[in-house]
């Protein structure tokens, strides 16, 4: 093990320590700050974190840490910032550290907040809380790495004079730079490297699967049916659909409008992403960590306020990409369909016809800024709103994606006019087609 001072001069381990007493670190402005008004300030104008026990230590919030994110060190005010934010959802987290950015490059302090990926995020809180002991992100101690080194060459010795097999792997270090086991080198040297389920279970290029799904209903519908009529008549076998149960009458109240979203997998907006950009206003690829795990999700709600419609309570819109669930009487609910301008979406729709469908929603097509319009897109008139996000760039991410607050607001402002002009109200709808 590392000897105690290699161990106190180590921020990650101070950090991790400091957690594990409950006497968490204190943001200050210098690295003595005696002053009341130093101490315990934001992020955006410390400049250093002060430890309290076992001795008091202050580190500078722009030192480099053994946490490594894509090969290169972590500075510790992104480490700090990260626990701060364990608790938030994803795009919280990214929205607040795009927002600290610009505070500290405004305050002139130069640094930059890394966002971390979700695994690097998750991996690192479980350490820090002392979780786990290991992470393949956090490079040894130099005492650690010479006692691991000595311990394997032993190790090896020993193998060998018993005639063992010698390990392909160096010395007495693991994948990420961890200490290994000894007697577990002869066994990693056999290892076979396996692939992912990112890398197994996704190919090149999306595939559309909605036909499938449409095929086994067929089937499954069947066999309910089937089911049915032996069950007992004090058994309702639709409660047991969580699609059906969640679209629910409300009786005496006003109703949920209802949003449908494209199946296609070349829409840019689907399940997985549509929550966090129709509320935090930051478009993320549909098929990127950043998009969150709705994207098995059959139904989202989001509360949205349009002072229009009613000015004391929000909205709750709810969000389904198929109508296969829906009620005859769910249809005067739609208020709004994406579309990517591919008809055979509406195939399952009560208005089959583009110009009866925009009719009575509002269409809504996003694709992306400098590309043209599909010519069908046009060809629907007025009745669908045409809007672009910027396109996405994997090295800068959701820093600089202002523009698209302004797309989400267009699009409500859109939905809410055509709600207004069908006759919504505090109430409801109108009595509506």
């Amino acid at each position: 093990m590392a000897s105690t001072d290699v161990i106190l001069s180590d921020p990650l381990n101070r950090l991790r320590d400091s957690i594990a007493t409950n006497n968490p670190p204190i943001p200050t402005s210098s690295a003595e700050s005696t002053l009341a008004s130093d101490i315990d300030i934001g992020l955006a104008v410390a400049t250093h974190l002060f430890f309290t026990t076992p001795r008091p230590q202050s580190f500078s919030l722009d030192t480099s840490t053994r946490f490594t994110s894509s090969g290169k060190p972590v500075d510790l005010r992104s480490i700090y910032f990260a626990w701060l934010k364990k608790d938030v959802a994803i795009p919280d987290y990214i929205a607040s550290a795009q927002r600290l950015s610009e505070e500290l490059s405004a305050a002139g302090k130069g640094g930059k907040v890394q966002n971390l990926v979700f695994v690097e995020r998750l991996d690192l809180i479980t350490w820090l809380e002392g979780a786990s002991e290991e992470s393949e992100y956090i490079q040894l101690l130099a005492t650690d790495s010479a006692t691991a080194q000595a311990s394997s060459r032993q190790a090896l010795d020993t193998s060998g004079a018993a005639g063992g097999v010698a390990p392909t792997v160096a010395p007495g270090v693991g994948r990420g730079g961890k200490a290994v086991n000894p007697r577990l080198t002869v066994i990693y040297s056999g290892e076979r490297k396996m692939g992912d389920r990112n890398c197994i279970l996704r190919g090149i290029k999306p595939t559309d699967f909605s036909h499938v799904r449409k095929t086994a209903e067929s089937f499954l519908g069947r066999s309910r049916n089937k089911q049915g009529q032996h069950a007992s008549s004090t058994v309702n076998p639709l409660n047991s659909n969580p699609s059906l149960v969640s679209l629910p009458k409300k009786r005496g109240g006003r109703p949920d409008p209802i949003i449908l979203l494209s199946p296609s997998a070349s829409s840019l907006l689907r399940m997985s992403n549509i929550k966090s950009f129709l509320e935090s206003g930051i478009y993320v690829p549909p098929d990127s960590a950043l998009a969150g795990s709705s994207n098995t999700a059959s139904i989202l709600h989001i509360s949205r306020m349009l002072p229009s419609i009613d000015a004391s309570r929000p909205l709750r819109f709810i969000l389904v990409d198929t109508p296969e669930q829906f009620k005859p009487d769910y249809w005067s609910r739609v208020v709004g369909v994406f579309t990517t301008g591919q008809t055979w979406q509406f195939k399952s729709y009560k208005w089959q016809s583009p110009s009866d469908l925009f009719r009575n929603a509002l269409g809504i097509f996003v694709g992306w800024r400098g590309e043209d319009v599909p010519s069908s897109v046009k060809g629907w008139g007025r009745g669908v709103m045409s809007t672009a996000v910027e396109k996405w760039n994997n090295h800068s991410g959701v820093q600089g994606r202002w523009r698209d607050r302004e797309v989400v607001e267009g699009i409500w402002g859109n939905i809410e006019e055509s709600m207004k002009s069908r006759g919504w109200g505090k109430d409801g709808g109108s009595a509506m087609r």
